[in-house]
């Protein structure tokens, strides 16, 4: 039996905290909020351990210590810090937590105490990883990658007809954050929420789709000329969050208002985190396509994979909560049966000329209802 540890109990964490005690191992989840762990316990049955303790980095390491395996799924801002903390504890890891750092610079620690920590482990970055990695594997010459992915609700509601799936926080900051792209082969930057576009996909009205900061390390790990990862909403979503980011209400400096020194952005997210909460039984929508256009045989071939996920409101499971965690829960399992040896910090692509994990990974996703379906090339 694997003994493992959840950090975060929060929409993500607890999901994969429950998926991995429905397999029969050992779990413990640690949390400082007595109401995260509830939630946790009760979507798992009461078949995990609970810990509640504030997760600093100092404490980390020998927080955990005792155990063979931990997932990450702390909120980005935390995310960075106890990585290294749980490298140096020589612990192998899956993390999600999508920190704004890049967990690669810690490869070298890793290496050094005998670990694999395989980072950005959900749906997109994560799935979306693999299967653009996969494409560049079997293509001769891949030329052209594009990743659109959302989390949205099943019933948009004005005036935002948006709610956050996961982390508010960490939703901000993908509208704050710089956004990377590829063009010609070259890496040029540009403001998150530009690019706007209308799309149409399967099973769900037109949306509009911006470039964010999404594509991380597919930035420099894949060898191809034009690359993007864009953001899918419901139209209007994105001329909104750019009215509040020229307004300044995403700022972090701090301002004088009536002699009391204030954030913009904690004032923002006071009033926009509750109107951002899903209600309990409310529904949301994963929506994701990745596009891989390349040479194959001396013939122009594409690839299309599109995933379409709705929430399971009987089990308690969001969609976005799903669609992040089974990936990760999939990928520690890879981990625990020794499928896995590279040491390092590895993103997912690293992974992708592993065809038969891959493999796995579609069918276990499959086997919890989460299904990608492909287009082949032609």
């Amino acid at each position: 039996m694997t003994n493992a540890v959840v950090l975060g109990a929060g929409i993500v964490g607890s999901v994969i905290a429950a998926d991995l005690a429905a397999d029969g191992w050992n779990i413990t989840i640690v949390d400082r909020e007595a109401a995260a762990l509830a939630k946790a316990d009760r979507l798992a049955g009461g078949g995990v351990h609970l810990l509640s303790q504030d997760l600093k980095p100092a404490d980390i390491e020998a927080l955990v210590a005792p155990f063979d395996l931990v997932l990450g799924a702390l909120p980005g801002f935390l995310g960075y810090d106890a990585l290294a903390a749980v490298i140096r504890a020589g612990k192998d890891c899956c993390d999600i937590s999508f920190m704004p750092e890049d967990a690669r610079e810690h490869d070298a620690l890793a290496k050094s105490h005998g670990v694999t920590a395989v980072v950005d482990m959900g749906v997109a970055p994560g799935l979306s990883n693999l299967l653009c990695g996969h494409a560049v594997a079997m293509f001769d010459d891949c030329q052209r990658l594009l990743i659109q992915v959302g989390g949205i609700p099943a019933d948009p509601q004005p005036p935002f007809e948006y709610k956050a799936a996961f982390s508010p926080i960490d939703v901000l900051e993908e509208y704050v954050r710089p956004a990377r792209y590829v063009d010609g082969g070259e890496l040029r930057t540009v403001d998150a929420l530009t690019d706007l576009q209308t799309v149409t996909l399967p099973g769900v009205p037109p949306l509009e789709s911006f470039l964010t900061d999404g594509l991380r390390s597919l930035a420099d790990t894949l060898a191809v000329p034009f690359m993007k990862e864009k953001t899918l909403r419901y139209p209007g979503h994105a001329r909104l969050m750019q009215a509040f980011r020229d307004a300044g209400l995403f700022e972090t400096e701090p301002l004088d208002v009536g002699g009391v020194s204030v954030r913009p952005i904690d004032v923002t997210t006071a009033g926009l985190f509750p109107r951002w909460t899903y209600a309990e039984g409310e529904a949301d929508l994963t929506v994701m396509r990745v596009e891989a256009e390349g040479m194959l045989g001396g013939v122009e071939a594409s690839l299309v994979w599109d995933l379409l996920d709705h929430a399971d409101l009987e089990r308690g499971f969001s969609s976005m909560a799903r669609t992040t965690a089974f990936p990760c829960t999939l990928m520690a399992r890879e981990l625990a049966a020794g499928a896995i040896q590279t040491k390092g910090v590895l993103p997912p692509e690293a992974l992708a000329e592993d065809a038969a994990l891959l493999e796995r990974l579609l069918d276990g996703l499959a086997a919890r209802g989460v299904i990608v379906t492909t287009a082949p090339s032609a």
